[in-house]
Order: structure tokens, then C-alpha cells, then sequence
């Protein structure tokens, strides 16, 4: 008989999903220069400096709140096997939700009125940003393998 530790699982680490928002935010930092690139020489060609700020603010602004989401689940993970790790988990979800919610109306308010913002311009780019997001989302998911039995021990483990 061998005297072997156990060894921490997904379901006690907390790392399972890790590596799956990891990637999100890599390829949405990618979407993100792409839409910088993309919104930013169409944004110039349609309205000159103008067009090109509003590209690069919108861009920002769709890539901020994505990644937010992908960034507080992160963070919420690292309470995983904690007495309270739902709660903490939703009120760390919850509240990023809410932070972006509040950020985005404040923007909003803000830049919708300025002379050096071209609404279109800036709308377009955000949508782009989080359609594309979404996409990210969705193929990042689809395509990564997560065992849903995390702490199982298999014969001769």
C-alpha cells in the first residue's frame, strides 16, 4: 500500500474555469485591436479626427465592459471552496455588473452632447465590440473541454 496525499481538485482550487476566461480575455484583447484598427481608419475616412476618437473611445468603452465580466468572474473564482463562495461569487458578479451599468449611463451622458464625438461612429464601434465579445464568448466555450466531475479520484490516483 502506498500513503499518497490527496491532491487539491478543480472543485477546491478554484482553477477549473481559469484557463477558459484566460483565453476570452486574450482574444478579446485581439477583437479589440482589430476594432481599434478597423473603426478607427473607417471612423477617420467618414469624419476625420473626429470619427477616428470616436472609434477609439467606443472600442475602449466595449472592450472595458466585456472584459469586466470575464475579470470579476475571475476574481470570484478565487473564493471557490470558501464557506460563502455563492454569495461572494454573485456579489462580486453582481457588482461589477452594476459598477458597468452605472459607468455606461455616466459615458453616456457624458459624450452625447460633445462636439468632438460622432455618435454614429461611437455607437458602431461598441456594438462591434460586443457582438464580437459574445462571439469570443461563445467559441472560447464551445470549443474548450471542462469535466463537470471535479473531485472525483480514479483507481490508482
Amino acid at each position: 500500500m502506498s500513503s499518497t496525499t490527496p491532491r487539491p481538485t478543480n472543485a477546491t482550487s478554484g482553477a477549473s474555469a481559469r484557463p477558459i476566461f484566460v483565453r476570452i480575455l486574450r482574444l478579446g484583447g485581439i477583437l479589440a485591436l482589430a476594432i481599434a484598427v478597423v473603426g478607427g481608419v473607417a471612423g477617420y475616412i467618414v469624419d476625420a479626427e473626429r470619427g477616428l476618437v470616436s472609434a477609439l473611445i467606443g472600442t475602449v468603452m466595449a472592450i472595458v465592459f466585456t472584459g469586466l465580466t470575464a475579470a470579476s468572474i475571475l476574481i470570484a473564482n478565487r473564493f471557490s471552496g470558501r464557506e460563502f463562495f455563492t454569495a461572494f461569487f454573485f456579489a462580486i458578479v453582481m457588482g461589477a455588473w452594476i459598477v458597468k451599468f452605472v459607468i455606461f449611463l455616466v459615458l453616456v451622458f457624458l459624450l452625447r452632447d460633445q462636439e468632438w464625438i460622432n455618435p454614429l461612429v461611437l455607437f458602431l464601434c461598441i456594438i462591434a465590440g460586443v457582438l464580437g465579445s459574445l462571439i469570443v464568448d461563445v467559441l472560447v466555450v464551445a470549443r474548450t473541454r471542462l469535466g463537470y466531475v471535479s473531485d472525483i479520484v480514479l483507481p490508482g490516483e
